[in-house]
Protein backbone atom coordinates (compact mmCIF):
# COMPACT_ATOMS: atom_id res chain seq x y z
CA UNK A 1 0.00 0.00 0.00
CA UNK A 2 1.20 3.50 -0.84
CA UNK A 3 0.06 6.62 0.98
CA UNK A 4 0.28 10.01 -0.68
CA UNK A 5 0.12 13.25 1.26
CA UNK A 6 -0.14 16.60 -0.50
CA UNK A 7 0.83 19.89 1.07
CA UNK A 8 1.48 23.47 0.07
CA UNK A 9 -1.96 24.59 -1.01
CA UNK A 10 -3.48 27.85 0.10
CA UNK A 11 -4.70 31.26 -0.92
CA UNK A 12 -2.63 33.38 -3.28
CA UNK A 13 -3.25 36.47 -5.36
CA UNK A 14 -3.32 36.29 -9.13
CA UNK A 15 0.21 36.39 -10.50
CA UNK A 16 1.62 34.71 -7.42
CA UNK A 17 3.24 31.32 -6.97
CA UNK A 18 2.76 28.20 -4.92
CA UNK A 19 4.69 24.97 -4.61
CA UNK A 20 2.78 21.80 -3.89
CA UNK A 21 4.46 18.73 -2.48
CA UNK A 22 3.40 15.12 -2.62
CA UNK A 23 5.14 12.70 -0.31
CA UNK A 24 4.79 8.97 -0.88
CA UNK A 25 5.10 6.60 2.06
CA UNK A 26 4.24 3.06 3.00
CA UNK A 27 5.92 0.19 1.25
CA UNK A 28 9.01 1.14 -0.72
CA UNK A 29 7.75 3.29 -3.49
CA UNK A 30 8.81 1.91 -6.82
CA UNK A 31 6.07 3.35 -8.88
CA UNK A 32 6.33 4.22 -12.51
CA UNK A 33 5.05 7.79 -12.39
CA UNK A 34 3.45 10.38 -10.19
CA UNK A 35 0.86 12.72 -11.54
CA UNK A 36 -1.07 15.81 -10.51
CA UNK A 37 -4.70 16.42 -11.30
CA UNK A 38 -7.09 19.17 -10.30
CA UNK A 39 -10.82 19.32 -9.87
CA UNK A 40 -13.45 21.98 -9.41
CA UNK A 41 -17.04 21.35 -8.32
CA UNK A 42 -19.16 19.79 -11.00
CA UNK A 43 -16.24 19.07 -13.31
CA UNK A 44 -14.16 16.02 -14.03
CA UNK A 45 -10.68 15.64 -12.66
CA UNK A 46 -8.28 17.39 -15.03
CA UNK A 47 -4.72 16.33 -15.81
CA UNK A 48 -2.10 18.87 -14.77
CA UNK A 49 1.31 17.22 -14.98
CA UNK A 50 3.16 13.95 -14.45
CA UNK A 51 6.71 12.76 -13.96
CA UNK A 52 8.24 9.34 -14.36
CA UNK A 53 9.97 8.23 -11.23
CA UNK A 54 13.13 6.72 -12.69
CA UNK A 55 13.93 8.91 -15.67
CA UNK A 56 12.27 12.12 -14.55
CA UNK A 57 10.47 12.57 -17.84
CA UNK A 58 7.76 15.21 -17.47
CA UNK A 59 4.39 15.69 -19.08
CA UNK A 60 2.18 18.77 -18.88
CA UNK A 61 -1.28 19.82 -19.87
CA UNK A 62 -0.81 22.00 -22.93
CA UNK A 63 -2.60 24.93 -21.33
CA UNK A 64 -0.21 24.91 -18.35
CA UNK A 65 3.14 24.60 -20.08
CA UNK A 66 5.46 27.42 -19.15
CA UNK A 67 3.69 28.21 -15.88
CA UNK A 68 3.81 24.88 -14.04
CA UNK A 69 6.91 22.81 -13.43
CA UNK A 70 7.18 19.35 -11.91
CA UNK A 71 10.22 17.78 -10.25
CA UNK A 72 10.93 14.91 -7.90
CA UNK A 73 13.32 13.91 -5.16
CA UNK A 74 13.76 10.16 -5.31
CA UNK A 75 15.50 9.96 -1.94
CA UNK A 76 12.56 11.64 -0.24
CA UNK A 77 9.92 9.94 -2.41
CA UNK A 78 8.48 13.40 -2.97
CA UNK A 79 7.28 15.23 -6.05
CA UNK A 80 7.00 19.00 -6.28
CA UNK A 81 4.64 21.03 -8.45
CA UNK A 82 5.81 24.59 -8.84
CA UNK A 83 2.99 26.84 -10.01
CA UNK A 84 3.83 30.34 -11.23
CA UNK A 85 1.80 33.22 -12.64
CA UNK A 86 -1.29 31.76 -11.08
CA UNK A 87 -4.69 32.77 -12.40
CA UNK A 88 -8.13 32.64 -10.78
CA UNK A 89 -9.03 29.78 -13.12
CA UNK A 90 -6.29 27.70 -11.48
CA UNK A 91 -8.45 27.57 -8.37
CA UNK A 92 -9.19 23.92 -7.64
CA UNK A 93 -8.46 21.01 -5.38
CA UNK A 94 -5.16 19.54 -6.49
CA UNK A 95 -4.55 15.82 -6.14
CA UNK A 96 -1.40 13.83 -6.56
CA UNK A 97 -1.56 10.25 -7.70
CA UNK A 98 0.83 7.37 -8.27
CA UNK A 99 0.83 4.66 -10.85
CA UNK A 100 2.77 1.46 -10.36
CA UNK A 101 3.06 0.34 -13.96
CA UNK A 102 3.50 2.16 -17.25
CA UNK A 103 0.14 3.51 -18.34
CA UNK A 104 -1.12 6.64 -20.03
CA UNK A 105 -0.09 9.36 -17.60
CA UNK A 106 -2.80 11.83 -18.69
CA UNK A 107 -5.68 9.60 -17.64
CA UNK A 108 -6.89 9.52 -14.04
CA UNK A 109 -7.88 5.87 -14.36
CA UNK A 110 -4.21 5.00 -14.89
CA UNK A 111 -3.39 5.77 -11.27
CA UNK A 112 -3.75 3.29 -8.45
CA UNK A 113 -3.15 5.58 -5.50
CA UNK A 114 -4.45 9.05 -4.69
CA UNK A 115 -3.81 11.67 -2.07
CA UNK A 116 -6.53 13.49 -0.18
CA UNK A 117 -6.14 16.69 -2.15
CA UNK A 118 -5.07 20.21 -1.27
CA UNK A 119 -7.06 23.37 -1.99
CA UNK A 120 -5.52 26.08 -4.13
CA UNK A 121 -7.41 29.35 -4.31
CA UNK A 122 -6.25 32.19 -6.53
CA UNK A 123 -7.89 35.54 -5.89
CA UNK A 124 -8.25 38.19 -8.57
Amino acid sequence: QVQLVESGGGLVQAGGSLRLSCAASGRTFSGYAMGWFRQTPGKEREFVAAITWSGGRTFYADSLKGRFSLSRDNLKNTAYLQMNSLKPEDTAVYYCAAQTEPRTVRLAVSYAYWGQGTQVTVSS
